[in-house]
């Protein structure tokens, strides 16, 4: 069971998941044995950046850079914690 998330917790995508860019359906999805899941632009911009490198404060900083944005930290935290939930991300 993973630890809870912090401002410090670095999440990855999780086993059996691949995150790409699908042309055809102009996004990013997530696949993985039994399907595919069509991400909106928000959860394609947050998902890329959980790679196994970036911390979640990291993550905060550069959505909120890349987007001239402030105050992203809880919905950018909800985000990672409902994906965790349907075991797309996980962290240790």
């Amino acid at each position: 069971m993973s630890s809870p998330l912090t401002a410090d917790t670095v999440p990855r995508v999780g086993p059996g998941f691949r995150l790409q860019w699908e042309v055809a359906q102009n996004c990013h999805v997530l696949l993985y044995p039994e399907g595919m899941v069509k991400l909106n632009q928000t959860a394609g911009e947050i998902m890329k950046r959980c790679d196994g490198q970036q911390s979640l404060q990291a993550i905060v900083a550069d959505l909120e850079k890349a987007f001239d944005a402030t105050g992203l930290q809880g919905d950018v935290q909800a985000f990672i914690e409902m994906a965790h939930k349907q075991r797309w991300l996980t962290w240790n």
